[in-house]
């Protein structure tokens, strides 16, 4: 009798560990399937959110506007929104919506026209990229990626072939030139220096996050307000330029 009990117990053990044990592959074999939906939903709202943002642009030929008889084709401008996009989603706002998309589409312009004065700007005064100086970038360039096979297939990606990049590279080179001489970052005075140390010290009130002394953190503060106050002639050189400019908008 114990015997058959125990052969009983054994074989109801045997049951009850056997259902235990389907019970956690079938809670595993759930998470899994609850894993893949949730995996399934993402990869889909990647995909919506891709085509929302390929669908604000334009046709690669097209002529978005003209600045003093120079046209801006829709490939620089989808490349541009591209990179506007991308700052915002980091930002964690959505650029597919109706207000983001136009905000956008005007920042996206504005940027492209102010480029394209500066740039006629720098012909004008001679500025021009050497053939190593655009070597050297391009070398800099290429070593961010492991192989040449990598670096083809973003430039691919990109929808920029090796003369396209060759170009930008010389006219970021060009810029930089102008910018440089033509538009050199004012002097920051100390007081400007302090004023913003302290409004760091007041942000950082209530957090754990320890103050650096101020002589730690001074050169970032002096470079950070110098690119300010450069960004700031800039923005007013564009303007300037603007208005002694034939600019159509076409989009």
């Amino acid at each position: 009798m114990k015997k058959m009990m125990s052969i009983l117990m054994t074989g109801f053990l045997a049951a009850v560990l056997a259902a235990c044990g389907g019970n956690e592959e079938s809670k595993e074999a759930d998470q899994e399937n609850k894993a893949a939906t949730a995996e399934t939903d993402q990869q889909k709202q990647m995909e919506d959110m891709q085509k929302k943002l390929e669908a604000q642009q334009v046709d690669e030929k097209k002529t978005v506007a003209t600045v003093n008889d120079h046209k801006i084709l829709g490939s620089q401008y989808n490349s541009a929104l591209a990179a506007s996009q991308g700052q915002m989603q980091q930002m964690g706002l959505d650029p597919t919506s109706e207000e983001a998309a136009e905000q956008i589409k005007t920042q996206t312009i504005d940027s492209l026209v102010g480029q394209t004065l500066l740039l006629q700007e720098a012909d004008k005064k001679g500025y021009q990229a050497s053939k190593s100086d655009i070597d050297q970038r391009l070398g800099e360039v290429k070593k961010q990626f492991k192989t040449d096979e990598e670096f083809e297939a973003a430039l691919e990606e990109s929808g920029m072939d090796m003369k396209s990049l060759e170009t930008q590279i010389a006219e970021d080179i060009q810029l930089q030139q102008y910018v440089e001489k033509e538009v050199p970052a004012g002097k920051v005075t100390e007081e400007e220096i302090q004023q913003t140390y302290d409004q760091y010290a007041e942000q950082g009130k209530g957090t754990d996050q320890e103050l650096p002394k101020l002589e730690d953190v001074k050169p970032q503060i002096e470079q950070s307000l110098q690119q300010q106050k450069q960004q700031e002639k800039l923005v007013q050189q564009v303007e300037e330029l603007k208005k002694k400019a034939k600019i159509d908008i076409k989009i």
